[in-house]
C-alpha cells in the first residue's frame, strides 16, 4: 500500500513526523514524501526536518510565496505529475493551507482516494483562506480525521458522515513526544534571560491582522502596555506588513522582544513556561491548551472553541483594550480535560487506513 503524503509549512512537518514514525514502525505501508515549499525559509524546513526526525522528501517542490491562486496552480501541476508517475493508492494531506488545497485537487481529479488528518475544523468566516480550503479538502476526502468531537459535528451538519473518525489531534501526539526534548535542549529562554511565568509569548501572522493597519496597529499598541516581556517571533509577512506601514517603533518599545522566527523546540519550550500567549494562529490556541498555559485569541471566531467552553481561551480581535484587561484579569482554570484524544492518534490513523483500505480492496 502506498501513500502520498503532502506537506508544505511547519505545523504540518510536525504532523506528518508523528504519522510517519507510525509508518515506519509498523512497515506495512510504502511512504512518498512531498514538501511543497510552500514555507520557502529553507533554512528554517531542513531545522524541523531535522529536529523532528522527519524522512528527507522525495520531491521538494520549491514553490514558494505568491499569490493564493498562483501558488495553489503551480503545486497542482507539480503534484498532478507526481501523482501520475507515483500511482499511490491514498494522498495523505494535513490541516488547511494552500498545500492541502493542492494534494487533494491534484488527487480528486485522478481518482485516488484522499485522506485528511485535521478534518472538519470551521470558523465560518469565508474570508479566511483556510476555511475555504479546509471546507474544499473535506468534500473531497474519503477519510477524515477529527481531532474532536465538535468537528464531528461540524462535519455531520455538513452531510459528511461516511469515512468520518474522531482521532483525537495529532499534533497532541507531537507535544507529548517531543516536549522534555525540547526543555533539555532549547537555548533559546536563556539567551533572552527568560524566567518561567514572567513573561508573555505571542505570535501575529494571519492577513485578516497583518494587512489591516488599524489592526495591526491596535495588536502591537496592547502587546507594549502589558505588564510583562514579551516575546514576539516575527513572522516574514508581519515584519513587512509593521515596515510597510512605519509601526517599527511599536516593535521596538522596551516591553517587546522581537526575535527571528523560531524552531519546533524553542516554540515548544518558550509556549510551555511563558506566563500566558496571545495569538492569531489557531495551532499555537491549541497548543497553549495542550501544554496548559493560558491563551487569548487575537481574533473575532476559533476553529477550537472546546478551548473557549473549558476557559483556557478567550478572544479579544484586534481590540487594545481588551488584549490588555484579558492579561490583568488572567486567571488559570482548574479543569483541563482530553479534549484532543490520548497522545496516541497517529497509531489510530494508521490502523484506520490499512484497515479500512484493504477492507475495500
Amino acid at each position: 500500500m502506498k501513500i502520498l503524503t503532502v506537506v508544505g509549512a511547519r505545523p504540518q512537518f510536525i504532523k506528518a513526523s508523528m504519522l510517519s514514525k507510525a509508518i515506519q514502525s509498523e512497515g506495512k505501508m510504502e511512504e512518498i514524501l512531498v514538501h511543497t515549499g510552500q514555507h520557502y525559509d529553507a533554512n528554517m524546513s531542513t531545522i524541523f526536518f531535522n529536529q523532528l526526525k522527519l524522512p528527507k522528501p522525495d520531491y521538494y517542490l520549491g514553490i514558494g510565496s505568491g499569490s493564493h491562486g498562483e501558488q495553489t496552480a503551480n503545486m497542482l501541476a507539480k503534484l498532478e505529475s507526481i501523482m501520475i508517475s507515483m500511482e499511490p493508492d491514498i494522498v495523505l494531506v494535513y490541516g488547511d493551507t494552500n498545500s492541502t488545497l493542492a494534494g487533494s485537487l491534484a488527487a480528486a481529479k485522478l481518482h485516488i482516494p484522499i485522506a485528511h488528518v485535521e478534518s472538519g475544523l470551521r470558523s465560518y468566516n469565508k474570508e479566511m483562506p483556510e476555511e475555504i480550503n479546509r471546507i474544499v479538502t473535506d468534500h473531497l476526502s474519503s477519510w477524515l480525521f477529527c481531532p474532536s468531537q465538535t468537528a464531528m459535528t461540524n462535519l455531520k451538519k455538513e452531510g459528511i458522515t461516511s469515512g468520518v473518525y474522531q482521532t483525537g489531534d495529532i499534533m497532541f501526539d507531537a507535544v507529548l513526544f517531543f516536549k522534555n526534548q525540547a526543555l533539555k535542549q532549547s537555548t533559546l529562554r536563556n539567551d533572552l534571560t527568560l524566567k518561567k511565568n514572567n513573561y508573555y509569548l505571542a505570535t501575529i501572522h494571519r492577513a485578516e491582522n497583518t494587512d489591516q493597519v488599524e489592526r495591526l496597529t491596535a495588536i502591537l499598541t496592547g502587546l507594549q502596555q502589558l505588564d510583562k516581556t514579551v516575546v514576539l517571533p516575527l513572522h516574514p509577512r508581519t515584519k513587512q506588513k509593521i515596515e510597510q506601514y512605519k509601526l517599527t517603533d511599536l516593535i521596538t518599545h522596551t516591553q517587546i522582544k522581537t526575535i527571528e522566527p523560531v524552531n519546533y523546540f524553542d516554540m515548544l519550550a518558550v509556549a510551555s513556561d511563558a506566563k500566558a500567549i496571545l495569538t492569531d494562529s489557531g495551532g499555537l490556541q491549541k497548543e497553549a491548551y495542550m501544554l496548559q498555559v493560558p491563551c487569548v485569541t487575537l481574533r473575532e471566531e476559533t476553529e477550537w472553541i472546546e478551548t473557549l467552553e473549558t476557559g483556557w481561551n478567550q478572544l479579544v480581535g484586534a481590540d487594545t483594550q481588551q488584549i490588555v484587561k484579558s492579561m490583568k484579569d488572567l486567571s488559570i482554570p482548574t479543569n483541563s480535560p482530553l479534549l484532543y484524544g490520548d497522545g496516541k492518534t497517529s497509531s489510530l490513523i494508521h490502523n484506520l487506513l490499512l484497515q479500512t483500505y484493504n477492507k475495500n480492496h
